[in-house]
């Protein structure tokens, strides 16, 4: 079982975001990818809404990629070309979860959607990281 965190704990939030990024990755007939890129999609929220805890910055509850990026930047934390990417991934948060709304996702499409979540969750950690905590180092 993973460790329970806080919820003001920049690495709960990175831990929620690895489980959703562990999820996206592993194919299975009877999954959708629609349901992967999904979780892809979570990683990569979860992780910059840990970033966002980190910088000690609000944020509202959203499934907005783009304007958690924003709000990053807001925060004189220049965000990388490679990460600010990740706001494709926001149609994955609603159009895609529902039967007949949106297109059918391809291979390519998951395979995209999940580069760009690890690139996204590589990039905060090594900020976060740089706030003096790291990952396992706080337990119950």
């Amino acid at each position: 079982m993973p460790n329970q965190r806080p919820p003001d704990d920049p690495w709960a939030w990175l831990d929620r975001s690895r489980s959703n990024l562990t999820r996206a990755r592993h194919t299975h007939p009877d999954v959708y990818l629609e349901d992967l890129c999904f979780d892809a999609q979570q990683a990569a929220e979860k992780a910059l809404k840990g970033l966002l805890i980190h910088l000690e910055a609000a944020f509202p509850y959203t499934h907005d990629v783009a304007d958690l990026i924003t709000l990053i930047e807001d925060h004189d934390l220049p965000v990388p070309e490679s990460v600010k990417d990740a706001a494709i991934l926001t149609d994955y948060a609603v159009a895609t979860r529902y039967p007949g709304v949106g297109e059918p996702v391809t291979e390519d499409e998951h395979e995209r959607a999940v580069a760009i979540a690890e690139r996204v969750v590589e990039w905060v950690e090594g900020h976060v990281k740089t706030g003096g905590e790291t990952p396992g180092s706080r337990t119950e």
